[in-house]
């Protein structure tokens, strides 16, 4: 049972059994410090997947419930995939960083992927783990008294994450946890943000220790970085002289307070923006200055090529340059929390300046610059400008619409599987995608205008928008919340235990298939890098799942789910309402819709 917290929906009274110990009771161990610390901390949610390192802090749970301690809410995870991705996801619409306690390092490793994508996603979360007992004897509460406590013991669990953590760290003692705690919570949550990992041993755990007064103050994260004052004016200026500045963007909408002041400067000076594999709202999809989203196709944009002057705002890959780059005497200035990329080995994009900056503070800068020089603005060209951009706005869009007309009346595409969707749902929708090879058919036919109501992980390990539907409604629980999945991504999710943690802690979510009936990304690169070889002549891939596999199904068995099998378009309207109906009455649904398959054989 959870222990009590605010965000429990009942409140539950417990009572002393008979013979039960109030010294017991009410010690006070390692264990309760670290509880303690979390909650001062303002974590909300421990997604938590048990094991034998864990009695410490069982305990300190069921005495809690006595005691009714304002603790963090328990989530039981029985996958730590989902346990991670819910905690990642939470943080995504919360803004705080989440806890995730895992088993040894068994558990460590069964975060498998979900590590990657914090770690790339920029996002906050504490990873607390247990060891095994360093005693064997008795010599201390918590000694080894199982089998698997000489298995797991390794000589250097922490090692297994530590390439992806911004902090990793042993707990000792109990007497200094909680500047522990906070030392790694005011580290995940400076920029560049990520996770961290805890460890500790169970007479770690089990150590009594006195109470003490703990200044929770001073441990703040770092204030957000801005340009430097005489530097605004460079680029500015620079901004005023290009005839076609371009603004190019990835994830600047992980601040929702960011898009607003982009909007902003995008229409001071009809500066146009282009999104490149966005994984945020960053800009509302329907500005006449949208120009499009780019991702993996091996063409040139050709407003990027036109550019004079491109300002990239928060992105890892601007552009892909083996097909798609700036004209050689293009001006790049380069904003970013890590502009250099400094844990990505091969990375460069030449740029007159790099600024590690928050986008945020950054771009209000640039824009209370540019109210004190109003008057240099050549508004004629602004115009001219924005007359421009907005035509290939418009351009673009009545091309993507024909692109959601229906050739085969009996064939659903991933195109017109994305406007119905569109039309069902409303602004505030929470938008998860993982779609892969369907990227970009999502930010083209689905796009978002408001901020925060667009998640992506961030990352490439697949699987992320099971868990994270979860975290995005506890963390938004008025929202509706719709995981748009390709049928990989879906089974890598780990489906059980995402829809019974869903049943389970009341977090109805509509999931949607886009089922090719296979792995459509490796085929692709196949194709990327051998466009006329024998794969593509004989259509073998090894990428097919045939025979398919009910997946809706496996939502209904594990967590009471609405399943429903899509495979004619005439169905597929009235199908999302269905859905979208039982998830606003509180029941999760998966639709799972069928596309064209992915390849036509299987070897």
């Amino acid at each position: 049972m959870e222990p009590s917290s605010p965000n429990n929906q009942s409140a539950v009274t417990y009572e002393l059994k008979d013979g039960l110990d109030n010294k017991a009771a009410s010690k006070f161990t390692t264990a309760s410090a670290l509880m303690e610390s979390l909650h001062e901390a303002g974590v909300s949610c421990i997604f938590a997947n048990l094991g034998s390192d864990h009695p410490a802090l069982i305990e300190e749970w069921a005495q809690a419930q006595l005691q009714n301690k304002n603790y963090p809410r328990i989530i039981i995870c029985p996958h730590e995939f989902v346990a991670l991705s819910a905690a990642h996801t939470y943080a995504q619409v919360s803004g705080r960083p989440q806890a995730v306690f895992i088993h040894v390092e068994c558990g460590t490793q069964n975060l498998g992927g979900s590590v990657h994508n914090a770690a790339k996603g920029r996002v906050p979360v504490l990873i607390f783990a247990g060891a095994s007992p360093f005693t064997q004897e008795g010599e201390l509460v918590g000694s080894r008294n199982e089998h698997i406590h000489w298995i797991q013991d390794v000589f250097d669990q922490r090692g297994i994450v530590r390439q992806y953590m911004k902090y990793d760290n042993e707990i000792r003692t109990g007497k200094n946890v909680k500047q522990l705690v906070h030392r790694a919570l005011q580290i995940a949550e400076s920029d560049p943000k990520g996770p961290v990992y805890l460890m500790a041993p169970r007479e770690v755990l089990e150590e009594e220790i006195e109470r003490s007064s703990f200044r929770t103050q001073g441990w703040e994260p770092l204030s957000p970085s801005a340009i430097p004052p005489e530097k605004i004016a460079e680029i500015a200026n620079d901004l005023l002289q290009a005839q076609k500045p371009l603004i190019v963007t990835s994830y600047l909408g992980r601040n929702k307070q960011a898009v607003p002041e982009l909007v902003r400067l995008s229409e001071r000076l009809a500066v146009p923006v282009l999104e490149s594999a966005p994984y945020y709202m960053n800009f509302p999809g329907d500005h006449p200055l949208h120009v499009g989203y780019q991702w993996n196709h091996p063409e040139q944009n050709e407003i990027l090529a036109e550019a004079d002057l491109v300002l990239v705002i928060d992105s890892d890959v601007p552009w892909i340059p083996l097909h798609n780059q700036p004209a050689k005497d293009c001006t790049v200035y380069f904003i970013d929390v890590d502009p250099l990329k400094e844990k990505t080995p091969l990375w460069y994009i030449p740029s007159k300046r790099f600024y590690k900056a928050d986008s945020f503070a950054a771009l209000q800068q640039l824009n209370a610059y540019f109210n004190t020089i109003h008057h240099l603005i050549d508004e004629k060209a602004v115009r001219e400008r924005n007359q421009y951009f907005t035509l290939i706005h418009h351009r673009q869009r009545e091309e993507w619409r024909r692109l959601e007309q229906l050739d085969d009346s009996d064939i659903i595409t991933p195109e017109y599987l994305t406007a119905c969707i569109r039309e069902a749902i409303d602004e505030d929708t929470i938008v998860l995608t993982e779609t892969i090879t369907n990227y970009a058919t999502v930010s083209k036919h689905l796009p978002r205008n408001t901020p925060g109501t667009l998640l992506g992980s961030g990352a490439s390990a697949l699987g992320w928008h099971g868990g994270g539907a979860i975290g995005a409604k506890l963390a938004a629980p008025d929202k509706t919340i719709v995981s748009l999945t390709g049928d990989g991504s879906y089974i890598f999710s780990n489906p059980t235990p995402v829809h019974w943690v869903a049943r389970k802690y009341n977090t109805p979510f509509l999931t949607v298939i886009y089922n090719n009936h296979g792995w459509g990304a490796p085929r692709m690169s196949t194709l990327g890098v051998h466009p006329n070889g024998v794969a593509r002549q004989t259509d073998q891939f090894w990428v097919n799942f045939d025979p398919s596999s009910e997946l809706a199904k496996v939502a209904e068995a594990a967590g009471g789910a609405y399943p429903r099998l899509v495979e004619k378009p005439s169905e597929l309207k009235e199908a999302i309402v269905s859905a979208l109906h039982m998830v606003k009455g509180g029941r999760s649904a998966v639709l799972d819709v069928r596309l064209p398959q992915v390849s036509k054989q299987q070897h």
